[in-house]
């Protein structure tokens, strides 16, 4: 987790900590109620300097409503003053004079500072992030991320709506040029995208330069969202001159730049291709896992947990008369099944949607055995934007603004169904909406007396962990029926796997053909989704190991909890700790011990 991902586009949690009075009622001039304060300050800076963060939460109204028209600012004194903030963050927290903090209190000191910390780790290699070190990729850089700004998070309800549309139009053709630029001096010290990625990139940019300019998905946004709200005006016709005039050339820039590095990229997949790339992945290891956990002990628990998993399937898969070759070559066999195929057409897209969205419509009656207060928040399926498809990961989840003025979205992607055979489908929605990521990140938003500078942050190896863990508890809850269980046990294989392929690409220098080969070998997933996902962890490095170091966590203090508290135990108090916000895992392990010890210390 590194701060300035604050995860504007992805929380939620509810009611006070189980221990000491809430920060928000704390006396004036107490230890709490300075802190709160200058947590406020903080977050209250991040949100005034970033008007896409102001968006995303809905705060872009009031003394805000100009930041409704800007981007973020990324020009080099924008990025220099952006890092100058962060520091200023940190030495703030370091310098605050504890004494006197409630138990609550010092929690949100230890999470604050753990988070302004990590921070700051890219500058000392002079990055923006050490997950992800490069400025255009596959998956990553403006003309990959503010379109889908612009169409799933930029609201478009007023004429003055669509005016600041037209305006953060404008300023994508700017922020193009300054990632263009970047990109530029940042090969120059070496830092560019293996060439596969750059491919990617460059399809990606062709594909959303290639449709005349009032044809193209940013001026159908803004034309179709007005037309439904009857704004009147000519919006079709001024974003097209936008779109021809001013993001046109401005990707024509970035499209021959990237041409040119694609030349003389460095050879190679991992972050071991980079300069001092073994401290960058180290570090990019230990943001994403919140641990200590070196390479080598990671692919080590990889392994160990692929063979334990692989074992588990075994069973599943004999016992539904799958019994030739291993077991990805089983699970190979069974996503081929023409029972298991939605049709590659929109007509089996849509059936593929309705099919999840029954699965959340079904788990929100299961949810009061394992769950205290549930909050029941809408939750959108949507589909991944057909232009960005190719770089996109698999599945991800937006959550919703603090305003309310949009519901949650979980993304998929439907570029081709046989990606998602229909016993895998279940997991994924478990994992990404309920009881995973809606759940416990609407929890989080629920938290009124949790500071919403600790309110809107993700750290992946919590909420990842928290969504991995969540596939399990949906078994518990009766949610999988028949070949389905093996759906969540070979979603656990995955994650596994993946242990095993980041370290191997950026620590023992695994290419990305032989990461790919044992991706499928190894969890039977179809060669495209596989293939994705490793080129993902090519240009996101650690992210992918995030997911089951948090889950072996989560799992790890559950049990303890219940070895501790026997008949005291019950889910839905240890799912309480939900309500206490984002955490690394050396937090969240403190407060289980602190809660179980209040537990056991009740008549």
């Amino acid at each position: 987790m590194e701060r300035r991902h604050f995860l504007a586009g992805a929380s939620a949690s509810t009611l006070i900590m189980a221990s000491g009075p809430a920060l928000a009622a704390a006396k004036p001039g107490s230890a709490d109620a300075r802190l709160k304060a200058l947590l406020d300050k903080l977050f209250n800076s991040d949100v005034d300097n970033s008007p896409s963060t102001a968006t995303q939460l809905g705060l872009d109204k009031g003394a805000r409503a100009a930041l409704r028209g800007r981007l973020d600012d990324t020009t080099p004194a924008g990025r220099a003053r952006s890092d100058a903030r962060d520091r200023a963050a940190l030495a703030s927290l370091r310098a605050f004079n504890g004494a006197g903090l409630s138990e609550q209190g010092k929690l949100h000191l230890a999470n604050a500072l753990y988070l302004n910390e990590r921070g700051v780790v890219a500058q000392k290699f002079g990055l923006r992030s050490v997950q992800r070190p490069y400025v255009i990729a596959q998956n990553g850089g403006a003309y990959f991320s503010i379109p889908d700004f612009l169409n799933s998070v930029h609201p478009v309800e007023t004429a003055a709506d669509g005016k600041a549309y037209l305006s953060r139009l404008a300023a994508f053709a700017t922020a193009l040029d300054n990632d263009t630029a970047l990109q530029a001096s940042e090969a120059a010290r070496g830092y560019v995208a293996p060439g596969w990625s750059l491919d990617l990139a460059l399809g990606q940019m062709r594909k959303l330069r290639q449709p005349a300019a009032e044809a193209n998905t940013l001026t159908r946004s803004l034309a179709d969202r007005a037309k439904a709200k009857g704004l009147a005006g000519n919006w079709s016709g001024e974003a097209a001159a936008i779109v021809e005039k001013m993001v046109y050339p401005a990707l024509d820039r970035q499209i021959a730049l990237v041409e040119k590095l694609r030349k003389s990229t460095p050879e190679g997949d991992g972050f071991w291709r980079l300069p001092r790339g073994a401290e960058i992945y180290a570090e990019a290891l230990k943001s994403a896992t919140t641990t200590d956990m070196t390479p080598d002990e990671v692919h080590k628990i990889g392994l160990e947990q692929v063979a334990d998993l692989s074992a588990r399937l075994d069973v599943i898969l004999k016992g539904a008369g799958l019994t030739s070759g291993s077991v990805g070559d089983r699970l190979t066999a069974l996503n081929a099944r023409p029972e298991q195929v939605y049709a590659n057409t929109d007509a089996g897209r849509k059936e593929l949607l309705d099919s999840l969205n029954a699965g959340i419509e079904a788990m929100w009656d299961k949810l009061p055995r394992a769950f205290n207060d549930v909050p029941r928040k809408p939750l959108e399926i949507r589909r991944v934007p057909a232009e960005i498809q190719d770089g996109a990961s698999n599945g991800y989840y937006y959550r919703a603004p603090i305003d309310g003025s949009r519901p949650a979205i979980y993304w998929i992607n439907l570029k081709d169904t046989a990606d998602w055979p229909k016993y895998q489908l279940p997991s994924l929605t478990y994992h990404e909406g309920l009881p995973g990521h809606h759940l416990q990140l609407s929890y989080v938003n629920a938290a009124g007396e949790l500071p919403a500078y600790l309110r809107n942050v993700f750290i992946s190896a919590y909420g990842e962990g928290w969504a991995l863990y969540s596939e399990q508890l949906a078994d518990e809850l009766g949610a999988y029926s028949g070949i389905e269980s093996a759906g969540y046990l070979q979603s656990f294989l995955f994650r596994a796997a993946r242990l095993v392929v980041d370290t191997g690409l950026h620590h023992k220098r695994w290419s990305r053909e032989k990461a790919a080969e044992y991706m499928v070998a190894t969890t039977g997933f179809a060669r495209g989704r596989a293939q994705r996902e490793v080129e993902r962890y090519c240009t996101s490095g650690g992210q992918a190991c995030s997911y089951k170091i948090g889950h072996n966590k989560w799992l790890e203090l559950r049990a303890r909890a219940q070895a501790a508290l026997g008949d005291k135990f019950t889910l839905p108090w240890f799912h309480d700790v939900l309500k206490e916000g984002i955490m690394p895992l050396s937090l969240l392990e403190k407060r289980v011990n602190e809660r179980i010890a209040a537990r056991l210390a009740k008549a």
